[in-house]
């Protein structure tokens, strides 16, 4: 029997070991399944019969019966010292279906099945074309080992019908594809090594069931505010109406544009259901700019549906390609669940990943609904890429999108001044609220105050401490960490003081938030004063509440989201104070320099006398925006589908993936040793030593990603260098010494550049 797979069960003996020809009818099933929804089971039935192919060579069977000592799990990467064998059905889908260009659109499939999908050219040795040239002997032997001829048939399947037009829909619809293979792969090798596992799978709550818990908690919830007869809860109410009226709209493109304090959160998650009730969607999934609000909503969502309904999916542990492992791939998130909470990050670097790990979750996008949770963070040198994927899967993909924000960003279709198209952006967005200026007036519960528009001198930071002291309860929000930690140690020690910053994991900020909250809710008049201090971080949706709002020069967007955190819930007798200051030092420089210079030419032309109203917004934007490219990195020009005599069908998947990174400085996620209490070992020990034993418990690495901190690759290289950070089952670990009960992650002497300190 020719063996795609064999490993030992838990006593040590082998398994019967798992056929190729199994194993490639169930991929071929799975992936058919899973494809069905964008019509395209046909596709990845051949490439899910095919992508094994290799494995019939002589060479393979050898290696994983004789030199491996069966170690399946590492059978499933491919480098020089092993049998590799994915170019084989490449190959053969050429020959089956022809050179002009539909079997070369399955040889990337199949091709990059491991290792990800490749470049046409360009990449070297990784290169499609390079393999599909070098690598003929791989399937003349492959054909040497008898493959049965129901899996060596196939004949070339209809394209489908796209009614995005768009240059880049052929490279979409691929990555889609490659996911339903790639997806159907893990699964059932994963019924073959980790059978335990994958019996556990799909054990979620459906999306019907998440819509009743929800109805009985938000009518306790209403019933609870109409007793309360407050202005704010008539709004909220009224906007809560407005979302449910526009679920019963036909599948698109909506935005909700809702001023912090309005209830968008809940009124968002209502109308997925309703939406999805009406539509048959078989997923929500909720994005969010940062990962230190990811714990919030999730934690709201399980209040409402329950522990069970919501997955988290951070963006920070993913393993950089060099380091993935077949259990590593196996384990990663396919999103099979309902509800799933995660960043901007990980789903728009997904949805133009090359990865298997990365691309396997892409097809349970389909018929779903995404809400974009704080819709203006989306970095502008990426809105071409970002709205081209965005239309194409409501276009073609019954993919509903919901854009939230107080600040609507400016994404429908630009031109430049002589009337060319720059980019193509959203069309026929519909606004869920009947008036959104009106809005935005009555929800108003802050003054604020812009310097000078003669742009006084920047204050030294003991200027701004001082005018701190003089309030009793502060929240003072700043551009970096450095900035963060120089104001908070200028603080008078008097009272409750506190500082938040991205250097603290997720569990840390959590711990500290919460204590926040509850001295807010028991100050009162002559209490010690409470202050604090943090980066931008607490201003992406973070539910709380302060009287008076520090903050320091930035782009528009951002102050008001500061805004935001002021007189939250309008319980003040007169209206929140918001003072915006001028920092000794501006930004560093990127896209949180050009904001913050668009707010100040703004105010310097007199056009910022109402700053919170959305026509402010939208010049801040237009100005914004025509400072940069629109598609800075060309991931337009790199998947858009090319043609000639040498290239049937020539796409740089690899080289997208690559640019496509929407943080410029990404850096390592290092596990912390953060200890919820004094004197109490911290979790992540005995969670690694598990991983230690089994790599694919995947509830280890979403308990993992709270207790992680992303920091510069260079200051990571040289912690590990100095035994500072040691490698626990695959993860960095940073030693405790490094990790601050009060900062975080606490370098001493390596202290983060001002470029790498932002948030």
């Amino acid at each position: 029997m020719a063996i795609a797979h064999i490993c030992r069960d838990d006593s040590g003996q082998f398994r019967k070991p798992h056929s190729i020809e199994g194993h490639l009818s169930e991929t071929a099933k799975l992936a058919a399944i899973a494809a069905r929804d964008f019509q395209s089971e046909s596709w990845v039935e051949l490439a899910g019969r095919w992508h094994d192919l290799g494995k019939y060579r002589r060479r393979f069977q050898d290696y994983i019966r004789l030199e491996t000592g069966y170690e399946a799990e590492n059978a499933h990467i491919e480098n020089g010292q092993r049998a590799p064998h994915s170019t084989a059905g490449a190959i053969h889908a050429i020959e089956q279906l022809g050179a002009t260009g539909q079997g070369h659109l399955l040889a990337y499939l199949i091709a990059g099945h491991h290792a990800g999908l490749p470049d046409w050219d360009g990449d070297g040795r990784a290169s499609l074309s390079y393999r599909l040239k070098e690598s003929r002997s791989e399937y003349e032997e492959a054909l040497q080992g008898q493959i049965p001829t129901n899996i060596l048939a196939g004949t070339v399947p209809q394209l489908p019908h796209f009614n995005n037009r768009s240059p880049t829909a052929l490279s979409l619809w691929m990555r889609l594809l490659f996911s339903a293979l790639v997806d159907a792969d893990f699964l059932d090798t994963e019924r073959y090594m980790a059978p335990d596992q994958a019996a556990k799978r799909e054990q979620w709550p459906t999306l019907v069931q998440l819509s009743e818990r929800f109805e009985v908690s938000i009518t306790g919830l209403q019933q609870r505010a109409q007793s309360e007869k407050s202005p704010l809860a008539k709004i909220r109410h009224a906007i809560y109406q407005q979302t449910l009226e526009a679920a019963q709209w036909q599948s698109g493109l909506f935005s909700l544009t809702v001023p912090t304090g309005g209830g968008k959160t809940l009124a968002s998650l209502a109308f997925a259901l309703q939406h999805a009730k009406k539509y048959q969607k078989r997923r929500i999934i909720y994005a969010i700019p940062y990962t230190s609000i990811i714990e919030q909503n999730a934690a709201v969502f399980r209040q409402f549906l329950g522990e069970d309904a919501v997955l988290e999916h951070h963006s920070t542990l993913d393993r950089p390609p060099n380091e993935e492992s077949g259990r590593s791939r196996l384990s990663a998130e396919n999103w099979d669940a309902p509800l799933i909470v995660t960043t901007n990050v990980q789903l728009f670097e997904s949805l133009h990943a090359s990865r298997t790990s990365r691309c396997r979750k892409l097809h349970n996008l389909v018929n779903s609904v995404i809400i974009l949770d704080e819709a203006q963070q989306l970095p502008r040198d990426f809105h071409a890429p970002i709205t081209a994927v965005m239309q194409q899967l409501a276009d073609d993909y019954g993919v509903s999108w919901l854009l939230c924000t107080a600040t609507q960003p400016e994404l429908s279709q630009q031109k430049n001044p002589f009337g060319q198209i720059i980019m193509e952006g959203l069309g026929d967005v519909r606004e869920i609220i009947t008036n959104p200026a009106d809005l935005a007036s009555q929800l108003q519960r802050v003054t604020l105050t812009m310097p000078d528009k003669r742009m006084s001198r920047p204050s030294d930071w003991r200027v701004i401490a001082e005018q701190l002291a003089e309030e009793s309860v502060v929240l003072a929000i700043v551009n970096s960490r450095k900035d963060a930690r120089t104001l908070f140690e200028l603080l008078p020690e008097e009272g409750q003081r506190f500082h938040l910053s991205a250097q603290m994991c997720a569990e840390h900020r959590s711990r500290v938030l919460a204590e926040i909250k509850s001295a807010l809710l028991s100050w009162r008049e002559g209490d010690a004063p409470l202050r604090v201090v943090t980066t931008q971080l607490i201003e992406a949706g973070v539910d709380i509440d302060f009287p008076v709002v520090y903050r320091a020069m930035a782009g528009l967007d951002s102050i008001a989201q500061a805004a935001g955190r002021c007189n939250r819930e309008n319980r003040l007798l007169q209206p929140g104070r918001v003072v915006v200051f001028l920092p000794p030092k501006a930004a560093s420089g990127g896209f949180l320099r050009q904001g913050e210079d668009t707010t100040k030419e703004l105010l310097h032309a007199g056009k910022l006398e109402q700053p919170l109203a959305p026509l402010a917004f939208r010049a801040y934007f237009d100005q914004l925006n025509a400072r940069g490219d629109r598609d800075k990195q060309k991931i337009g020009k790199l998947l858009t589908p090319q043609t000639t005599h040498d290239a049937p069908l020539s796409i740089a998947f690899r080289t997208a993936e690559r640019q496509f990174r929407l943080i410029d400085n990404e850096g390592v996620a290092v596990i912390v040793p953060y200890r919820s209490e004094e004197g109490k070992e911290s979790p992540i020990y005995a969670w690694l030593a598990q991983l230690e034993q089994d790599s694919s418990q995947k509830w280890i690495y979403r308990k993992l990603q709270r207790y992680s901190v992303t920091l510069p690759e260079k200051w990571a290289i040289r912690l590990l260098a100095d035994s500072a950070i040691e490698i626990r089952a695959g993860q960095r670990l940073l030693l405790e010494s490094y990790y601050d009960a009060k900062w975080g992650v606490n370098l001493g002497d390596l202290l983060l550049s001002a470029k790498a300190s932002i948030l």
